[in-house]
């Protein structure tokens, strides 16, 4: 069977990456893409490097021009999905890339958001732990799927396995990332000019001002089977001069007397058997560059006894892993296909 589908947002980063991935997906028509402010010029004016799109134009973002497809992507900014989302109801499956549909609490909603709240729906992140099983069991048939945050998503994986397994404590949690600049998306931003950022590294949303630490909370609590208070993390992002990719230092006290294997394990048991999150070999580390264009997530594991703390290092691409390659993989899983069609674990290099 092949599905149409509709790309909202698609002169974007996240909506060109989204149109990237499913170019090469066997089971998938590319019918319409949308814009705002771009709407009625060719699409490949604004990503020149789909070639295969050439021949779409960007239309406007309406809930009529979005509806009759069998999928929307919705590449929005923040507080602008909903709108849409409310008047897609007959459409099969719609997968918001946003983040107005990630947030269980109404409250972490108004104090990191706001504007209007709308209902959580399935969490974009098939390896994450949640109650002792893998998030893919929630979106296997969804109909509805948020799409995560990229620092979000990076931090959560990196840190659920321990939570679980209750090695660390998830009440002290420290997380830098050092992020690149196509995570805030394509609108002109001073702070993101080149000649801002070249030859500089520059925090930004410091002292626990970043919106997607509720995202995180929310995941981690979630793989504790507890409260989001106890969940307590300082997050700091620093921009840094690559145009993507994430790479997340995460450092949580190791909990009560447990051995370096036992620790080492709850990794291991988590991610063994998975193929687009892969736990390293002891001592080693990743690169942002080793998961350029890849969906995958690569993690270090370190344990260090003289501060009783683990240290997880974790590089993604943000607009694979962290964004458009989320978003397909749960595409996959809703729909029944292969999950890693379309997708590939292999980045690309020098």
């Amino acid at each position: 069977m092949t599905y149409s589908v509709a790309v909202s947002g698609a002169s974007g980063y996240a909506g060109g990456e989204i149109l990237r991935l499913l170019a090469s997906h066997p089971d998938i028509e590319i019918r319409t893409v949308t814009a705002h402010s771009n709407a009625g010029q060719p699409l490949v004016q604004h990503q020149p490097h789909l070639r295969s799109l050439a021949h779409l134009t960007l239309q406007d973002t309406t809930p009529e021009t979005l509806a009759g497809h069998d999928i929307v992507f919705l590449a929005l900014p923040h507080g602008q999905s909903g709108q849409y989302t409310d008047a897609l109801g007959d459409t099969p499956l719609v997968i918001d890339a946003g983040a107005d549909h990630r947030l269980t609490s109404q409250a972490s909603w108004d104090a990191f958001y706001g504007g209007h709240f709308h209902e959580p729906w399935a969490y974009g992140v098939p390896e994450l732990l949640v109650g002792g099983v893998k998030q893919r069991e929630t979106l296997r048939g969804a109909t509805r799927i948020a799409a995560p945050g990229c620092n979000a998503s990076t931090v959560s994986l990196s840190l659920a396995p321990g939570v679980a397994a209750g090695v660390i404590d998830a009440g002290d949690i420290v997380s830098v990332l050092a992020v690149g600049p196509s995570g805030a998306g394509k609108s002109l931003k001073t702070n993101l000019l080149a000649s801002e950022i070249l030859g500089s590294a520059n925090p930004y949303a410091v002292g626990g001002t970043h919106r997607h630490i509720p995202e995180i909370r929310q995941a981690l609590a979630a793989a504790a089977g507890a409260p989001a208070d106890g969940i307590r993390i300082s997050f700091t992002p620093v921009l840094v001069p690559m145009s993507r990719g994430i790479l997340a230092t995460s450092t949580a006290p190791i909990a009560g007397d447990v051995s370096d294997a036992e620790i080492r394990a709850a990794w291991e048991d988590a991610y063994g058997d998975e193929t687009f999150v892969q736990l390293l070999p002891a001592g080693e580390f990743p690169r942002t560059a080793d998961v350029l264009g890849a969906n995958t997530a690569l993690i270090g594991l370190a344990i260090d006894r003289a501060a009783n703390r683990v240290t997880v290092v974790t590089a993604v691409d943000n607009l694979v892993k962290g964004t458009a390659g989320a978003a397909v993989q749960s595409m996959n899983l809703a729909l029944g296909l292969p999950e890693s069609r379309a997708l590939s674990v292999n980045g690309v290099a020098p």
